[in-house]
């Protein structure tokens, strides 16, 4: 995997936020459900919590998945929120990435909170909960 980005990232952030007219302050960060903190790292090109890349994606008005595809050297995707159907979820993420997201998600729940748990049984769990969500149509 090449290095990711984080000054790229910034850049397009700042620009972004420049033409959706936010301002980087409380009001809209407690909005995005992040801390202004954490929306300051990013656009100062520094790392933040996986998890907070989809939160900054929804502040953005892009797709999930931008922040990482821009940290990747791809493009953001921008939505138009008020011309979104109710349910759908525009992504930029193949359905490998899809699954390797998921992955990385359920086997860090999983060693968080299971004490003692083998490595795999760990990865047998996880892979298992990503085939249900797939069978459910949620990845």
């Amino acid at each position: 995997m090449a290095p990711r980005d984080f000054d790229r990232l910034a850049d397009s952030a700042r620009k972004r936020r420049a033409v959706l007219g936010l301002a980087l302050n409380d009001i809209n960060a407690k909005a995005g459900d992040i801390a202004k903190r954490t929306w300051q790292r990013v656009e100062k090109a520094l790392e933040i919590r996986e998890t907070n890349y989809v939160k900054i994606d929804r502040l953005l008005q892009w797709a999930p998945g931008s922040c990482i595809t821009v940290l990747e050297g791809g493009e953001p995707v921008p939505v138009d929120p008020s011309k979104a159907e109710s349910g759908t979820v525009i992504s930029v993420l193949t359905p490998e990435a899809h699954k390797a997201e998921a992955l990385k998600v359920i086997q860090l729940a999983a060693l968080a909170t299971t004490s003692g748990l083998p490595s795999d049984q760990i990865r047998a769990m996880s892979e298992r909960a990503v085939k249900d969500l797939r069978e459910a149509g949620l990845i």
